[in-house]
């Protein structure tokens, strides 16, 4: 397995999902935001008022299965620690928030997949 190859692929799929959400109109506040080594959040943006924490999966084939697959119960709570971290250290509050999941399947002409409301934190 070549894991260089992964890192570059997921940060290509990073780049898709943040010019989607753009171009919904979301404004990208933050991207690869770190709480520790194993609590990060891909992308944080504004969709109008709520605040959208985004988990982004990408696979160049569905061979080793769709990307929601990577999300499972153990990454949900590694997200929901890095969440709960970035709502207490943000200067600006919210009343409204949601966890994302973007699924990017291809890189050349790439199918996206969008799921609201993920995990409950």
């Amino acid at each position: 397995m070549d894991f260089k190859k992964n890192i570059d692929n997921g940060k290509k799929g990073e780049d898709i999902a943040k010019k989607y959400l753009q171009n919904l109109g979301y404004k990208i506040i933050e991207t690869n935001w770190h709480y520790s080594k194993n609590a990060e959040i891909d992308i944080i943006a504004e969709d109008k008022t709520t605040l959208v924490f985004v988990e982004v999966k990408t696979r160049t084939t569905l061979n080793f299965g769709h990307p929601f697959e990577a999300i499972n119960q153990r990454k949900i709570e590694k997200i929901n620690t890095a969440i709960t971290a970035y709502l207490q250290l943000s200067e600006k509050k919210y009343n409204a928030y949601r966890f994302d999941g973007i699924a990017i399947i291809g890189l050349k002409n790439p199918t996206i997949e969008h799921l609201k409301n993920l995990g409950q934190f």
